[in-house]
């Protein structure tokens, strides 16, 4: 007489079909378990477009640095052409404006904001144009080349323009004749004109026209145990 065989928990309990199990994929294609954990050194992959490669960083703001203070050469020249000049005078002794109240000093200083103003704005829509997208690297170059670029018209109409040493260009044209006093900027916050304008409408045109970031997928949710409760 032999022994009744014992069944097998698996034929007492035979494993039901959980409509709620969320299927995963094997590696040989079939599917795995609910409660697989990933292999060794696997993790999510990063959904595409939600950041620029630090090599496309840097050459967005090495070019952006170098068109905006190129551009300066060119807002130097017209503040230089444009600024109206300020008129002195010299009895030999003193060098004097020949109008106390004239506003030429304040005009040049103003063409100079104008002009920074108009360049500031054409670069922030061209950058917004070559890169729809934006980025941090560009951004700083923006700021960077725009305040380079002041800077450098700022000095450059300077230069080119009335000589600043206004003694010994009186000396050159005599006592009694009137000549062109240097260009100028006292209030040196001017020079932040063009980096102003720039970041702000490319900002403006970043926020208005820009291509939004793909939103990143949502993570399905895990089956956890028989009571039908479910995690993120």
């Amino acid at each position: 007489m032999t022994a009744p065989t014992p069944s097998s928990p698996d034929s007492d309990h035979p494993q039901q079909h959980d409509p709620w199990a969320y299927p995963q994929q094997s590696a040989a294609g079939g599917d795995a378990p609910a409660n697989a954990l990933p292999e060794h050194g696997a993790t999510a992959a990063s959904p595409p477009g939600l950041g620029l490669p630090v090599r496309t960083e840097l050459r967005d703001a090495a070019a952006a640095a170098l068109a905006l203070t190129l551009l300066g050469v060119v807002l130097g020249l017209l503040w230089l052409w444009l600024a109206p000049r300020v008129p002195m005078i010299s009895d030999g002794r003193a060098v004097y404006l020949l109008n106390a109240e004239g506003e030429e000093a304040i005009g040049a200083e103003g063409t100079f904001v104008l002009l920074s103003l108009a360049a500031g704005a054409l670069a922030g829509v061209v950058a917004f144009l070559f890169r729809r997208r934006g980025g941090v690297g560009l951004v700083i170059g923006l700021a960077a080349g725009a305040f380079v670029g002041a800077l450098l018209a700022w000095r450059l109409g300077v230069w080119l323009g009335p000589a600043s040493d206004l003694a010994a260009h009186a000396r050159e044209v005599g006592k009694g004749k009137e000549f062109d006093g240097p260009l100028k900027l006292d209030a040196k916050g001017t020079l932040l004109a063009y980096p102003f304008a720039a970041l702000l409408v490319h900002l403006l045109a970043t926020a208005i026209f820009g291509e939004a970031d793909p939103e990143p997928p949502a993570e399905p949710a895990a089956y956890k145990g028989p009571q039908g409760e479910f995690e993120k």
